[in-house]
């Protein structure tokens, strides 16, 4: 209990130089002997990540480790996929990259106090929503006759709609977009729906960032490439899975604003080098995380949680310490 304590009051914990955790075994005896509850990917109904070892109905699952992404810089982000987050999550390093792939984790708490607050209460006000998808492959509308044009794109957005909705476990919104992330004249956008980018912490209440632009804005990761050379989507899926970032209402959000957002998301990260069997066990929702650029060959993996054993039982103690400070003289 004293460890999952100061995983909820300080976002993470950090394990080293454990020998147990240097093989997927001991790493799943691991956070068993912790009393975690473990639960499915968030990206299951869509099968996006493979799991560890590639054995099905492994709760243990292969983190970004591909060559093909080794220059892709993941942005801090929270783990949710709809509506759907896991409570918890523990990352382990099973083989650390030559150069570079750090972990990275970041306090939602202090990214939500240092914000300016006229940003804050802006987005609060008109929450904030993502694009998950994008359906890049509609050029040739444009060379069909005016009159039978937009009875093509009504029939292509619901059929699309439908098989995107019937797949996915919450619902989506698909617009026509012209433009976009690679230039296409014409593409779909699929785009969740809007949320709050502030929640208050289960346990201990506190108010803390909970929101994926530094990761999902389009305009900050063109910005990296600068720093680490184009994103290299090379397969069909990763020319699909592009993201986006707007206020919920669907209005744009302005790069000033992104920008202020990616300071003092990147002010408040802390770059962990893990080595083989090192362990990053954090709460999804006040610690947020992502990873650095690498060189060589990574293995890293993850298992997500739903809760843990004593989980109620601090609550309480929380909702008591609360009660306490407000009666007291």
């Amino acid at each position: 209990m004293e460890i999952k304590r100061k995983m909820t009051e300080n976002g993470a914990v950090v394990f080293r130089d454990f020998e147990l955790t240097k093989k997927q075994d001991g790493f799943v005896k691991f956070y068993e002997a912790v009393g975690m509850n473990v639960c499915l990917d968030p990206l299951h109904s869509v099968s996006a990540r493979p799991t560890a070892d590639g054995t099905k109905g492994s709760a243990v699952y292969e983190a970004v480790n591909k060559e093909s992404r080794k220059n892709f810089f993941i942005g801090m982000h929270n783990e949710f996929v709809g509506t759907r987050a896991p409570r918890a999550a523990a990352f382990v390093c099973f083989k650390a990259a030559e150069e570079g792939g750090e972990f990275l984790i970041g306090d939602g708490r202090a990214i939500f106090r240092d914000l300016r607050p006229a940003l804050v209460e802006k987005l609060y006000n008109r929450s904030i929503r993502y694009s998950v998808m994008e359906l890049p492959f509609f050029n040739w509308i444009d060379d069909i006759p005016e009159l039978a044009r937009e009875p093509v794109m009504a029939g292509i957005k619901g059929l699309a709609s439908f098989a995107i909705n019937a797949k996915v476990d919450f619902s989506v919104d698909l617009q026509w977009e012209q433009g976009g992330y690679d230039n296409a004249k014409k593409f779909l956008q699929a785009r969740a729906p809007s949320q709050p980018p502030i929640v208050i912490h289960p346990v201990t209440g506190d108010p803390t960032w909970f929101c994926n632009v530094h990761s999902h804005s389009s305009k900050l990761r063109k910005d990296r490439e600068d720093v680490y050379g184009a994103e290299r989507f090379e397969d069909g899926a990763s020319q699909i899975n592009k993201s986006d970032m707007y206020f919920g209402d669907d209005g744009s959000i302005s790069d000033e604003e992104l920008r202020h957002m990616d300071e003092v998301t990147m002010k408040n990260v802390k770059f962990l080098k893990l080595k083989e069997g090192d362990v990053v066990l954090l709460d999804n929702y006040k610690c947020l995380h992502g990873r650095n650029v690498f060189d060589g060959t990574r293995k890293h993996a993850v298992a997500w949680f739903e809760g843990f054993e004593g989980e109620q039982e601090l609550k309480q103690k929380y909702y008591q310490k609360e009660q306490e400070m407000v009666v007291a003289p």
